[in-house]
């Protein structure tokens, strides 16, 4: 069934309004973790709402991991997530996109983190995952957003 197809039978149960967003929400069997990608560059969108903000990434024209990466101080959170093996694993993406949606946590989480609203404009880096063999769309589900000098770990809340 086409998406357009699933929409229009719900339209006729009254739910036309709700289907685009549950098609659009990620849950974290979706994406490749075994092959975390790291991203930088600039927000150019930002959505800060529910079920989760989302960012475009403009990303930096000569993209490069930074040396540092597996060394960065990783704040400690509620979920068991090895984040210095994550950071080590990370790559650069396959694909040539310049622009990618970021899927960051729920607000109520990103305020846990005391994480400020990123806005427009605002250069930031994440480690993330994709879809498994980076297919369809240019989406990134966040692990970790580096923004500000500061790192915020989106999957659970801090320890």
């Amino acid at each position: 069934m086409q998406r357009r197809d699933v929409i229009h039978a719900g339209a006729g149960l009254g739910l036309a309004g709700w289907i685009p967003a549950a098609w659009a929400h990620h849950g974290w069997s979706s994406f490749d973790q075994n092959r975390p990608i790291y991203l930088e560059g600039r927000a150019v969108e930002v959505k800060w709402r529910n079920p989760h903000a989302e960012l475009v990434l403009e990303l930096l024209e000569n993209l490069q991991l930074p040396a540092d990466l597996a060394q960065r101080p990783l704040p400690a959170q509620t979920a068991a997530i090895d984040g210095p093996a994550l950071l080590a694993r990370a790559v650069l993406p396959s694909r040539r996109d310049r622009r990618w949606e970021i899927e960051l946590a729920p607000l109520f989480r990103l305020g846990q983190w005391q994480m400020p609203e990123i806005r427009a404009g605002s250069a930031l880096s994440v480690v993330g995952f994709t879809f498994k063999g980076e297919m369809g769309e240019a989406i990134l589900r966040a692990e970790y957003v580096f923004l500000d000098g500061k790192t915020y770990g989106l999957r659970s809340g801090p320890a």
